[in-house]
């Protein structure tokens, strides 16, 4: 009989989560690469400030509606994908605070109780 060491659930790999999640600032910058454009010429094309678009490519700002359909207008890209990108972020930090998880347990018993 073989006998498996005990594995912690959490390190399987269909149960991991990104350690950092990628906020969709970093794939602005891959597409700003691919395109040999810069910072600059981009926020210039879509009216934006410089500082604004700097922020939201570092994960300080995210990408709002109008961002994601300013986006769209000057590379094509559909703007749906950068929202949904910035939801599935946002939605990932929510999980790793745990705080906020803390919080969900306690609203879950309420509510199982009902």
């Amino acid at each position: 009989m073989i006998t498996l060491p005990n594995i912690d659930p959490n390190m399987i790999a269909n149960n991991l989560t990104p350690f950092e999640p990628t906020h969709p600032g970093e794939l602005i910058k891959d597409e700003l690469e691919a395109r040999n454009m810069s910072q600059a010429a981009l926020a210039r094309q879509i009216g934006m400030s410089p500082t604004q678009l700097n922020e939201i490519i570092h994960g300080k700002r995210a990408v709002n509606t109008e961002t994601a359909m300013l986006l769209e207008a000057a590379w094509g890209i559909d703007a749906d994908l950068w929202l949904n990108l910035q939801a599935d972020y946002d939605k990932q930090m929510a999980r790793s605070n745990p705080k906020f998880m803390d919080r969900l347990a306690a609203i879950r018993k309420v509510a199982a109780v009902l």
